[in-house]
């Protein structure tokens, strides 16, 4: 069984800096690609704020780009966010995703973390 757990969440100023975490434990023999999702308290979807493929470099939504980074440690089965200059816009509820290959016998299966709260109010 693969589990994701977030943190890093919580209520910020804006202009002010946060660092999300995601990660991955349990059957776990290869870690694909890693992004990072957000829905606002308003908005019915997700959105994709950051992919991080694997062998490549990562992809930003336009609204956050050049403000957050995505990153990996693959010691650690990790991913993170660090989003820096957030704005109230920013708010919303964050989600890791994640694809997983369990074990050499199973496929690739995208897994998701429980979702943690941005809040960027002043």
């Amino acid at each position: 069984q693969v589990q994701l757990v977030e943190s890093g969440g919580g209520v910020v100023q804006p202009g002010g800096s946060l660092r999300l975490s995601c990660a991955a434990s349990g059957s776990i023999l290869d870690i694909l690609n890693m992004a990072w999702y957000r829905q606002a308290p308003e908005k019915q979807q997700r959105e994709l704020v950051a992919v991080l493929p694997v062998r490549s470099t990562p992809n930003y939504a336009a609204s956050v780009r050049g403000r957050f980074t995505i990153s990996r440690d693959t010691t650690k089965n990790t991913v993170y966010l660090q989003m820096n200059s957030l704005k109230p816009e920013d708010t919303a509820v964050y989600y890791c995703n994640v694809d997983i290959r369990p074990t050499i016998r199973t496929g690739v299966n995208t897994y998701w973390g429980q979702g943690t709260q941005v809040t960027v109010s002043s």
